[in-house]
């Protein structure tokens, strides 16, 4: 799994986290939560041993994740982006008065399902699913072309058999004409000899 622990917090006051292994993660992510600069909207990364956190603020919201480093930055912080949607457009206001942990009961099971959905769903990477989709729309195009080009070489034989039926008709056509001039010349002369005879006697 590539989103291992997920957390949503105002400030410092954690207000939901979900984790799917048992590290040490809430605590480090509560180290990062009181490091981070000021009020400003911000897209950060942090470095663990083999884990990166991953931390969006905005409008005085925090979502963090934590990752393997191998997830690379792409899917993390869409996963945030994911998630910071989610919790305002359930909870709107009602963020900025909640208590620690106040959301944490419905919404954990939201950064569990999201979590899943972007450590192991391929779509959810868009990147990566464009990528796939464009690769497959190259082979389609290069089956097709070599379709065409071996359309072609048949066009070609086939246009190269209709010349020599050209050339084959014309040779025929000579040969009966002299043919026909052949025979009508020996009936000529048939008739010739058998009127001949007649006008002798």
């Amino acid at each position: 799994m590539a989103i291992l622990y997920a957390l949503v917090a105002r400030g410092s006051v954690v207000l939901a986290e979900f984790t799917a292994a048992s590290t040490n993660a809430s605590a480090i992510a509560r180290q990062i939560l009181e490091k981070i600069p000021g009020n400003n909207d911000s897209n950060v990364s942090y470095s663990q041993d083999r884990y990166i956190f991953h931390v969006k603020r905005t409008d005085g919201l925090t979502v963090l994740c934590m990752a393997d480093d191998t997830a690379g930055r792409r899917i993390p912080f869409a996963f945030l982006e994911d998630i910071h949607q989610r919790f305002v457009r359930t909870y709107g206001r009602a963020v900025f008065s909640a208590v620690p942990y106040g959301m944490n009961d419905e919404f954990s099971r939201v950064l569990s399902q999201q979590m899943e959905y972007y450590s192991n769903d391929p779509n959810a990477d868009r990147i990566n699913r464009l990528k796939g989709e464009m690769s497959q729309v190259r082979n389609v195009m290069i089956e097709n072309i070599d379709k065409v080009l071996e359309r072609g070489d048949r066009l070609e034989l086939l246009v190269d058999k209709t010349a020599n039926m050209q050339g084959n008709t014309f040779r025929f056509r000579k040969q009966a004409r002299r043919f026909r001039n052949t025979v009508w010349w020996k009936n000529v002369k048939l008739t010739y000899v058998l009127l001949t005879p007649t006008s002798i006697l």
